[in-house]
């Protein structure tokens, strides 16, 4: 393959158009700031863009939990029944069970879908946990419901449908709590089963994470950036002012158990920012929001998710088509009639992926995508090199997006919190220690300068020791700054697959302004939690349980 000329009009007009896509650093400290200032108006106040939904899930587990729990996740047209085995070393056993939905149960009743899905979850329980019918109801299977359409949580195992959609239209069910639907058919055939609650597939994904990370860093944020993308955290309950603002609000909340003085908040971060006061805006993505059912809606998630890169990058490449600086030009190419190039949606996130992987030799493998996605034959590695330019802007454009959430989230809460603690005056951390409740225990009754006194000089000796030694670090040393890093789970094709999406959206994080709070993207632990909607489900049918 001979080398590239970047000087031609065709290199020259690819780069100029992936230079639309450039979101710098002071785009992205703008952005992070503007999605701490949306976060605290979705926790303050109802109806906020970035809704900021309580959960009702008050505790994560951390790996030592054991036992069985059920998972029913209806996401579309198919479903599955799953359970899952803790042993309570971080491990756990799943075992499941896939049906479709008969067609005509998705226009029908409640109690037909609903019936369905109790007779299914019987067969399950039959094959695999028959023991359970002879035991009492105390030891009956708790069971996480994850049900994928609009609802109106209000509680831990409460939700009223708002809205079907993914085909579904059943019209009786609309207002009803769907976790009562379920359980009503599942007593009908005296299942030795009980929904213990409602469940969101990005906080199941936090929970996932949460029992089979590895070190001591909690998991504070489950992410999901795939087709679509949102989060769930876990925030102190004090913070979620809108649960207790009025009596209104505590009447409508209902009841949740408090003891542990956190919440896990499902952000629904894809609407942040549908103003575009921070978020870039390109021509190419107005043209997208355009062509949308919903447009002026979920402008964060139609500049970062799966569903919407492809079509993003189709809108540019017509763009440098129609420019007529030399794309697809070249002596031998072949547009088809009516090719996908002109044809909206027709161009997956995996093209983008594939040809910015693409090592083959002369482009091999990319130049045949172009012919099956796009409708184009006998490309040549210059028309190859011009799209791979394009589609990489616009992945490290939503990998650099990406990071914004997830650092607002970190420097809101865990650098909010340690800044608090810098701040409380050193004489009341060392004259008592609250140990629950109300009960003080004296830590050291020596003068307060006796021991600042000693307390500098331990620590100058074992440094003194640690350079004359040239010793490895001191084992408490690593285990605080184990102690300090901040683990988030994550799931979806996206952050798994996509070329570079990880180093990208670390690039971002390191760019990140915490005011003098240190750097942010050392302390960040990134790992996948596979199966949010099953195993996560799962665990928050125990922590409803405990």
């Amino acid at each position: 393959m001979a080398p590239i000329d970047y000087s031609t009009p065709l290199m020259q007009k690819a780069k100029e158009i992936a230079q639309e896509f450039e979101f710098d650093t002071k785009q992205v400290n703008a952005a992070v700031e503007e999605y701490q200032n949306m976060m605290r108006k979705g926790l303050e106040n109802g109806g906020e863009a970035m809704t900021m939904i309580p959960t009702y899930v008050t505790a994560v587990p951390n790996g030592t939990e054991k036992g069985v729990y059920l998972a029913l996740d209806l996401g579309g047209t198919n479903f599955r029944v799953c359970s899952v085995t803790l042993h309570g070393n971080s491990k756990f056993t799943l075992n499941q069970a896939k049906s479709a939905i008969p067609r005509e149960l998705m226009t029908g009743t409640a109690q037909g879908l609903f019936s369905f899905l109790a007779s299914k979850v019987g067969d399950f329980v039959r094959e695999h946990h028959s023991e359970h019918f002879e035991e009492d109801n105390e030891h009956h299977l708790r069971l996480g419901f994850t049900f994928s359409f609009p609802v109106d949580q209000k509680g831990i195992n409460r939700g009223y449908l708002i809205r079907w959609t993914k085909g579904f239209d059943i019209k009786d069910a609309i207002g009803q709590d769907v976790c009562r639907l379920l359980q009503i058919e599942i007593d009908k055939l005296g299942l030795p089963v009980v929904v213990a609650a409602l469940v969101n597939d990005t906080v199941g994904t936090l929970m996932a994470r949460s029992y089979t990370s590895p070190g001591k860093a909690r998991t504070l944020i489950g992410a999901i950036f795939g087709t679509g993308t949102n989060g769930a955290y876990v925030e102190r309950l004090a913070n979620i002012k809108k649960m207790t603002a009025t009596t209104e609000a505590q009447e409508a909340y209902g009841h949740y158990d408090s003891s542990s003085g956190e919440m896990v908040v499902n952000t629904e971060w894809g609407s942040f920012d549908n103003d575009l006061r921070v978020l870039p805006d390109t021509p190419y993505d107005r043209a997208l929001d355009a062509n949308t059912f919903n447009p002026g809606i979920q402008m964060f998630e139609k500049r970062v998710s799966g569903m919407f890169l492809g079509e993003i990058l189709r809108n540019a490449l017509v763009v440098l088509k129609d420019s007529n600086a030399g794309l697809f030009a070249h002596e031998g190419v072949v547009i088809n009639e009516n090719p996908n190039l002109y044809r909206p949606w027709t161009i997956d996130t995996s093209f983008l992926s594939l040809v910015e992987a693409d090592q083959s030799v002369g482009f091999s493998t990319s130049r045949e995508l172009m012919e099956t996605e796009l409708s184009v034959s006998g490309a040549c590695e210059e028309d190859v090199e011009a799209v791979r330019i394009i589609a990489r802007a616009i992945g490290r454009r939503s990998a650099r997006l990406s990071a914004i959430p997830l650092a607002a989230i970190c420097i809101k809460t865990v650098l909010a919190e340690e800044r608090a603690r810098a701040a409380t005056p050193v004489s009341e951390k060392f004259s008592t220690l609250t140990l629950g409740g109300d009960q003080q225990h004296d830590v050291d009754e020596r003068p307060f300068g006796t021991v600042v006194y000693d307390a500098i000089h331990a620590v100058i000796a074992r440094v003194k020791a640690r350079v004359a030694a040239r010793a490895a670090p001191l084992v408490d040393e690593v285990e605080d700054r184990e102690g300090k890093m901040i683990d988030i789970g994550v799931d979806g094709s996206v952050v798994e697959y996509y070329p570079g999406f990880q180093k990208y959206l670390r690039e971002a994080l390191r760019e990140v302004d915490t005011h003098g709070d240190g750097e942010l993207e050392p302390r960040i632990s990134i790992g996948v939690a596979k199966d949010g909607s099953g195993v996560g489900a799962a665990l928050i049918a125990l922590v409803a349980s405990l």
